[in-house]
């Protein structure tokens, strides 16, 4: 193998081996110091070790030897991933695999320990279940006893004895499923006030939340509550003739100090929540039935329909505010409600649904009320351009004189 071969093999090597094929060179082209072991056969030029690589040199060919040595560097890293995966090891094989032979057969044991538990407690659930059906059935199916012990009659009375403690005992869950499902109680607003105390003529019911504020979140102020736009005026000139009521399905906790903040005036009668309001098809409903007020003269103010459909008669609709600071819909409706309580209407229920037969009412009120005002002008118009005859004023003038 000649020097030029040498150099390309390691040419291909990283950059110290480069650095070593240089210091070959240098050494090969050096001449040597004496003559006599020149044209020697068999006789070594230059013998030279460096980084693990032996090259013997000779005056017919270059043999290159190699051979690698374990650094320190390497003995360590290989004990550090022995100690921290002990798996790779190859002394410990035998071991390892026993070691996971036990550590996967106290896992099934556990499994089946853990199964056994889950068998166990579904039984003492069902045999608890079972005990407590037969305890509530016992308790709620039995029949009522009055002051004296003795049995009250009812409907159920004159069935055999095991009906009687059924169509009980379904009575009793009939009557929780109402309990969580209809209002807290009948009359959820107390009884008219009478002379001498003055009672509003009419029934407001507003909801708070998107018809009066708007709940905004922002990261300097987190969660608040904005005020629609006119809603001080609002409050202000509908309770002159209304008697202000809201009625939200939200929670007392949130609905209490919000209006306390919000009308400071005290232009807020009563406030209902959501234990006043009936659970029906996934909405809470504002039931009007246990409001105790005349419905003829009740209007409720709302953007949802679902919240009012046991009574849409009773309902009038606006747009539901989100937040825009440009929104005069509560100025509008201002107006309306000042004009129907103005007008004593018998029934409010008759306009309502006048206007709940168009997609935006307000926007039709002001149309009836521009042409009402035009008729009202021509009529104006015509009573002023009417003159006295002339006839009758000469004949009244030459009688009296």
């Amino acid at each position: 193998m000649s020097l030029i071969a040498i150099e390309r093999m390691l040419c291909g090597w990283p950059k110290f081996c480069r650095k070593l094929t240089s210091g070959l060179r240098r050494a090969l082209v050096k001449q040597p110091r004496t003559g006599e072991d020149v044209g020697r056969p068999g006789m070594d030029i230059g013998r030279f070790s460096c980084l693990g690589l032996r090259v013997s040199l000779s005056n017919a060919s270059v043999v290159y030897v190699g051979h690698r040595h374990y650094s320190t560097y390497e003995k360590t890293s290989t004990q550090i991933l022995t100690k921290l995966f002990p798996q790779t090891s190859e002394e410990n094989d035998e071991e390892s695999r026993a070691r996971r032979k036990l550590e996967e057969e106290e896992e099934l044991k556990e499994l089946e320990r853990a199964f056994r538990r889950m068998k166990l407690g579904f039984g003492l659930f069902g045999i608890g279940s079972l005990l407590f059906s037969f305890w509530a059935i016992y308790f709620y199916g039995r029949p009522s006893l009055d002051e004296h012990g003795n049995e009250v009659i009812d409907e159920f009375s004159g069935l055999p004895r095991m009906q009687q403690v059924m169509w009980r005992t379904w009575k009793s869950v009939n009557r929780f499923q109402r309990f969580f499902k209809e209002p807290s109680r009948k009359k959820l607003l107390p009884d008219p006030l009478q002379p001498p105390y003055v009672q509003p003529a009419y029934t407001l019911v507003l909801e708070i939340k998107d018809v009066l504020v708007h709940p905004d979140w922002t990261y300097e102020t987190g969660w608040r509550f904005k005020k629609r736009p006119g809603v001080d005026l609002f409050l202000k000139e509908c309770a002159k003739y209304f008697e202000i009521v809201v009625y939200t399905a939200e929670q007392g906790v949130t609905v209490f100090p919000l209006v306390d903040a919000l009308d400071t005036n005290g232009c807020i009668m009563y406030r209902l929540v959501r234990d006043s309001t009936h659970f029906d098809g996934g909405h809470h409903v504002k039931n009007l039935d246990n409001l105790n007020r005349d419905l003829k003269r009740v209007v409720v103010v709302d953007w949802d329909r679902n919240a009012t459909k046991f009574h849409p008669s009773n309902c009038f609709s606006i747009p539901r505010w989100n937040g825009n600071d440009n929104d005069t819909t509560l100025f509008e409706l201002t107006s309306f409600l000042s004009v129907l309580a103005t007008s004593e209407i018998d029934d409010v229920r008759d306009v309502l649904h006048y206007y709940n037969q168009f997609s935006d009412s307000l926007s039709q009120f002001r149309e009836n009320q521009r042409k009402l005002g035009e008729l009202m002008y021509a009529e104006e118009v015509e009573k002023t351009s009417k003159t006295r005859p002339v006839v009758k004023n000469w004949t009244r003038g030459f009688i009296n004189h």
